[in-house]
């Protein structure tokens, strides 16, 4: 029976994570373009050839894809930094019971309950240069002499930037709030008696008892952003600008684009490769330091 109940789970994990995966990796070693879309076997096997490419930083592929890169490892860093410093800073403030508190909670979650293209078809809105709110926010409040361009340019990496935060970090603020819960207040009732302010309290209480909870946000959230799709592809499109260009719209555009499925899904390999690796060095990072504190 506990089998039977499994099947279904495990069939549909098949057809929708692994099969495509193995697809796209047996994709990588073929020189599929438009070419051979009607019959895709009969695309010439290029070997390690698609990887050569994308690796060679000599060439125009692979300069493009090291930029992409580094816009990505950049954005990344930035959103996980923001979004667990405001999801940290609006969970240590809401923990204490104050009227209003629930309705506060539930503002604060709303970024992260709206559809995403809801919410960034409403940011693209509000970031036009002539009609969008930013600019007419700022032409009022003389924060600038004229409408600057939000979408294109160098601008539209920091618009990224704040739409993914915006959307973010109510997740943050969701899940240390739910670790907040699991910590006695007797131990902040012992840490004021001897003295600790708020600051005190974060730092020897709230943060070493929130660690575990950290260590699963911070990959959860390293994870989700760097791969995320959704976001910078309903923001600026097929065609992103050069300092936004992350890494799973530039595979779209060597895959879906370009037409060249061998080269994208080369890349997309690599991202894999990437990605576990990151994984599998976090959690050995995170292994070895519980293991030196319960020595």
């Amino acid at each position: 029976l506990p089998y039977l109940l499994l099947l279904p789970a495990v069939i549909l994990e098949l057809l929708i994570h692994i099969i495509p995966m193995l697809a796209g990796v047996g994709i990588s070693f073929l020189g599929l373009t438009e070419f051979y879309l009607s019959n895709w076997r009969a695309a010439p096997f290029a070997g390690t050839g698609n990887y050569a490419i994308a690796l060679n930083l000599n060439g125009a592929t692979g300069q493009a894809l090291l930029h992409s890169f580094t816009v990505t490892i950049l954005y990344t860093l930035l959103v996980l930094a923001l979004s667990w410093t405001f999801g940290m800073t609006a969970a240590v403030l809401t923990q204490r019971p104050f009227r209003g508190r629930g309705l506060v909670r539930t503002v604060f979650l709303i970024p992260f309950a709206l559809p995403v293209f809801a919410s960034v078809i409403t940011w693209n809105f509000m970031l036009q240069q002539d009609t969008g709110a930013v600019n007419r926010i700022l032409l009022a409040l003389h924060l600038v002499h004229s409408p600057p361009f939000w979408l294109i340019g160098p601008n539209s990496f920091f618009s990224l930037v704040i739409v993914a935060v915006w959307r973010t970090w109510p997740f943050a603020f969701l899940i240390l709030t739910a670790g907040l819960q699991s910590i006695p207040a007797d131990l902040y009732e012992a840490a004021a008696i001897d003295g600790a302010g708020i600051v005190g309290q974060v730092r020897h209480v709230t943060l070493p008892l929130l660690r575990p909870v950290n260590r699963v946000l911070l990959l959860v959230l390293f994870l989700w952003t760097f791969n995320d799709f959704t976001t910078p592809f309903t923001l600026f499109g097929s065609a992103p600008p050069t300092q936004a260009d992350i890494i799973s719209i530039h595979i779209y555009e060597n895959s879906f684009v370009s037409w060249n499925f061998g080269t994208g899904s080369a890349m997309s390999v690599l991202l894999l490769l990437f990605l576990l690796l990151v994984t599998g060095v976090y959690l050995a990072v995170m292994r070895r330091g519980r293991a030196e504190a319960h020595a």
